[in-house]
């Protein structure tokens, strides 16, 4: 079958339509197609619930779910959003949204459709993802239609009218470690057809209904899969606001060189990024076998998770080596901070001073490495230590004579210097 997002008619199309409407021309194969985009096109569709428009050429209708014999659900809304009610023919209001959410959530036992169509793309749907190109996602796009989509959680989604290809990377519909696992969404844009750039506007797939597939392969999370762009961001986490302590001295850092020939400049542990180049976001290599460490695979011990953020999450340590010995890891699978994109090392940050706070109303300070030794997923290991017991230079001391005695060369690191550069 072919579906057809955006506008179907364009306005030339008067002459070659009365071709398919008389029947001197047919469609080849069952095609569906959403309603009119602008007033002039609305003539076009004489049945707003719906109707044939031609042999093999299916108008859905202004908004419904359309269930193939297969058991395929195909939710769709036609037109663009208007805030006025009652809405003009083209457009489709609040009140068309909630009713078609209310009619499909009070289904029994309901977890989502297999596709949803719709002709703007939803508000937002670049957060957490892969660049939208020129499209800025916070601007253009409709709330209604990611409302829409956050409820109906389609397995695909498709849109138009940006006039623009973009495929984002899969994202989750369930929070992690809090809600069972769900299927994840895969939201696809297409270009006008026949444009002349040649962006992509003709998405071929095959797709198996969710009512006929074994839940355990349908909820399967796929390693590029994201945080749900929809979901209201969590709470800012509270500003720190604690001053620095007299009894602070400044942190020291150090870096033990696997390739000894490399270059001479000292990086840091990425704290200071003020300077540098923001990375580009990349998606995390795949894991080459089972990963103890990556939120979505089956031998993450979760019951030592502690805390859950974007990119981020707090672990207890397995085999630690105080009872408070806590490990900050990337949700996604990186080696090391140096593959880290900034907005993971600023979730990092977030997390050090969260627990430099909460160690320090322990009464007690803590020394932070990050192990990057025969490891695929990166671990920051966090050690608490008593503030009255040992300061900087104490601790300092017991790394250099530990060094020594396994015959480790530690170099230090200036401060404020960036770890990148190595």
């Amino acid at each position: 079958m072919l579906l057809c997002v955006g506008n179907f008619f364009g306005s030339t199309s008067e002459t070659e339509w009365a071709e398919y409407r008389t029947g001197a021309k047919k469609a080849p194969i069952p095609t569906y197609v959403l309603g009119a985009n602008d007033q002039e096109t609305v003539s076009y569709f004489p049945d707003v619930s719906g109707c044939e428009l031609a042999e093999n050429i299916t108008y859905l209708g202004r908004r419904g779910l359309y269930s193939g014999t297969s058991g395929l659900q195909i939710a769709y809304l036609s037109g663009t959003e208007s805030q006025d009610e009652p809405a003009p023919a083209y457009s489709f209001s609040a009140k068309d949204v909630a009713e078609l959410k209310t009619s499909l959530l009070s289904t029994p036992n309901f977890k989502g459709v297999d596709i949803l169509l719709t002709s703007p793309w939803p508000r937002d749907v670049g957060t957490f993802a892969n660049s939208t190109g020129e499209i800025d996602t916070k601007k253009c796009g409709s709330k209604l239609v990611s409302d829409l989509a956050a409820s109906l959680k389609p397995r695909y989604h498709f849109a138009a009218l940006e006039k623009a290809y973009y495929e984002r990377l899969p994202y989750r519909n369930h929070t992690v470690l809090q809600e069972t696992p769900q299927h994840v969404s895969r939201f696809i844009a297409l270009a006008d057809v026949g444009n002349t750039s040649k962006k992509k506007y003709l998405y071929a797939f095959s797709i198996v209904p969710m009512s006929l597939m074994d839940p355990a392969e349908l909820v399967k999370q796929p390693q590029d899969v994201t945080e749900n762009p929809y979901r209201k961001s969590r709470k800012e986490a509270q500003k720190t606001k604690a001053p620095l302590c007299a009894e602070e001295e400044p942190a020291c850092q150090f870096f033990f060189d696997l390739n000894k020939h490399q270059g001479k400049k000292r990086p840091s542990d990425g704290k200071e990024r003020g300077n540098s180049q923001p990375k580009q976001a990349k998606k995390p290599p795949q894991p080459t076998g089972p990963c103890w460490f990556c939120l979505a695979s089956p031998e993450v011990e979760k019951h030592l998770v502690v805390s859950i953020g974007t990119h981020c999450y707090l672990a207890l340590a397995k085999g630690g080596l105080l009872p408070d010995h806590v490990l900050i890891l990337p949700i996604g699978h990186y080696q090391s901070v140096v593959d880290l994109s900034s907005e993971v090392v600023e979730e990092v940050t977030k997390y050090k001073s969260a627990l430099k706070e909460f160690f320090r109303s322990k009464g007690k300070r803590y020394v932070l490495f990050e192990r990057n030794y025969r490891s695929q997923h990166l671990q920051l290991q966090v050690i608490p230590v008593p503030l009255d017991h040992c300061t900087s230079e104490d601790i300092k001391e017991s790394f250099i004579v530990q060094a020594q005695e396994q015959q480790i060369e530690l170099l230090e690191i200036p401060e404020h210097s960036d770890i990148t550069q190595v």
